[in-house]
């Protein structure tokens, strides 16, 4: 699952925020890292907790008291991507693993990756979006491609 996360994640943060300041790019970095830090597990683990996901913010918050605002906003793009990714992969769904370490240090024994039928659904969702979102953002144009590659930022074509 690598488009289901991606695609989703970025316009659903673009419709909610309606930022010029956030990285898209960080935010698919961050829809994926449930699953890379799973990946070893092979199922769901601290990826997948959301007390992660929340100690991420956090550590985000608290390391860049005193630096610039720009680099806040483009760093908290990778929790708010986090956030993305457990929603998308229905971590919600397993509270042992979703509220890990607080319902105690087993994480239960969910796979990390949903029935092949409901992975290849997924996968044409996800690229359903990205190329829907190709369109509205522009970004079948060089100039646009290169400039969202250079910044991470998004604008709805005119």
């Amino acid at each position: 699952m690598f488009f289901w996360f991606i695609g989703p994640s970025i316009l659903a943060v673009f419709e909610v925020f309606r930022s010029r300041g956030l990285d898209y790019r960080l935010i698919g970095v961050g829809a994926l890292l449930p699953l890379v830090i799973d990946a070893p597990l092979g199922r769901f683990g601290p990826g997948h907790s959301l007390v992660v996901a929340v100690a991420a913010l956090t550590l985000v918050m608290v390391t860049t008291i005193g630096r610039s605002r720009m680099l806040r906003r483009r760093l908290v793009c990778v929790p708010i991507g986090w956030f993305c990714g457990l929603l998308l992969s229905g971590a919600f769904l397993h509270d042992q693993t979703f509220l890990w370490p607080l319902l105690g240090t087993e994480t239960g024994h969910v796979g990390l990756f949903p029935p092949p039928t409901l992975l290849v659904l997924g996968e044409a969702a996800g690229l359903a979006v990205i190329g829907w979102s190709v369109g509205r953002f522009g970004l079948d144009q060089a100039a646009t491609r290169a400039e969202f590659a250079r910044s991470g930022r998004l604008e709805e074509a005119r």
